[in-house]
């Protein structure tokens, strides 16, 4: 990577470091039981992935769009379909769900708002995820998996995300259940973060912390 653009990246990271924090500072101390609101940032988003729904969802293209159409920027994936939420995590707990349309392949979680754009959630050990591909559930964090049951075919899933606890879990929007959390250690901002190989993903978000979890 040329310096120029690696100064370029640092100096963008930052800006959306200070964007984020600012978005999160300004949430009123009441809302303190209610997740985080957030629509996905298209900027990020791989070239094969489309935003809809007011960007609250994102769609598969087997070819996706063509890169001369794609604005260039250092903030966009460039290998993996992957797209990340425009709102960051640095303190309190939060709850979205994730509706699932004809997807057998995906991964959900959250990552570092300023992990490598050639890297995908789940493989480096700035993103933790649970992904779902030929029908069963894995944790992912550092390309290891661990194997989730109980899950089955998804609809609509929920994730629960403790940051001073450290936790990440996976919720049974049926039964408001903790199905497996993932235990880590966050070291900077996160955002919900999504990866994608065919169908459609819809997030929820804004939504209060159910009562139990």
């Amino acid at each position: 990577m040329r310096p120029w653009h690696k100064m370029a990246l640092r100096l963008a990271r930052g800006w959306n470091l200070f964007l984020w924090g600012a978005k999160r500072w300004g949430d009123p101390a009441g809302e303190a039981r209610r997740g985080i609101s957030f629509k996905l940032e298209e900027k990020t988003a791989h070239s094969s992935l489309a935003l809809f729904r007011g960007d609250t969802a994102v769609k598969y293209g087997l070819v996706g769009l063509e890169p001369s159409r794609v604005a260039l920027n250092v903030e966009r994936f460039r290998e993996w379909a992957v797209v990340l939420a425009d709102t960051a995590v640095t303190s309190g707990r939060h709850y979205w769900e994730v509706t699932v349309k004809r997807s057998q392949q995906f991964r959900i979680g959250v990552a570092d708002v300023d992990m490598a754009r050639d890297s995908c959630v789940g493989v480096d050990d700035r993103s933790w995820v649970f992904s779902y591909a030929q029908r069963k559930w894995h944790s992912m964090l550092a390309n290891e998996k661990a194997p989730i049951e109980g899950v089955g075919q998804p609809e609509k899933v929920g994730l629960l995300l403790d940051y001073e606890a450290k936790k990440l879990s996976l919720v049974d929007v049926r039964q408001v259940s903790v199905v497996h959390t993932i235990q880590t250690d966050f070291r900077g901002p996160v955002a919900p973060a999504f990866a994608l190989w065919d169908g459609e993903l819809v997030t929820h978000s804004g939504l209060d912390v159910p009562k139990g979890l």
